[in-house]
């Protein structure tokens, strides 16, 4: 009989530790952002992407140039192959390839500094998000505020805990780029227009 009441007061303070500690964690305020769309609504990533979309076509044109010129060499190397002999044709040829040689080495060392460049802009955007995400947390009381990508690990949500528009928002209120202020120039210049 004691056995029993003891192993029933054991019970019994177990199951009063288990719904205090099940309260507790329910309390704790929550929410998620859905980082693919924050990252592609975001105003200075798209500034970020715009401002290396130019770039890479600034290099491109460089580098046509450079191709165009080659490809004209590599058609006059093939006409006059047949009539300047096969010495001068290897001659030519060598130097045909290095001039390719370069020019994949060129290509292929913009592209490099151009990824690395737009990396660590990137990162640092990131870093940038994240630290107000951690301080928008803290000031809004939230426990956690989870992220949402391709490998998430919230599989489900309800969409009253999706902070994602909000964060968006905000970000961009707060970001003067020069998407900003492009759209600021347009909207000024429509309504003198009027």
């Amino acid at each position: 009989m004691k056995k029993s009441i003891l192993v029933l007061g054991l019970v019994a303070t177990l199951l009063s530790c288990t719904d205090k500690g099940t309260t507790a964690v329910s309390e704790q305020k929550t929410a998620y952002i859905d980082t693919q769309k924050l990252m592609k609504e975001y105003e200075e990533t798209k500034d970020i992407e715009a401002k290396y979309k130019i770039k890479s076509d600034e290099m491109g044109k460089e580098l046509e140039g450079d191709i165009s010129r080659f490809q004209a060499d590599a058609q006059n190397f093939q006409r006059e192959a047949q009539a300047k002999g096969m010495a001068w044709a290897q001659q030519k040829g060598a130097e045909l390839q290095r001039r390719e040689q370069d020019l994949s080495a060129k290509q292929q060392g913009m592209l490099q500094a151009l990824q690395l460049e737009s990396g660590k802009e990137m990162d640092s955007l990131v870093k940038k998000i994240k630290t107000y995400v951690k301080d928008y947390g803290k000031k809004n009381g939230y426990a956690y505020i989870y992220g949402t990508e391709d490998a998430s690990t919230i599989l489900y949500a309800k969409e009253e805990f999706d902070l994602t528009d909000k964060v968006i928002k905000d970000l961009n209120s707060k970001y003067k780029g020069t998407a900003t202020t492009a759209e600021t120039k347009d909207e000024k210049d429509a309504t003198t227009k009027k």
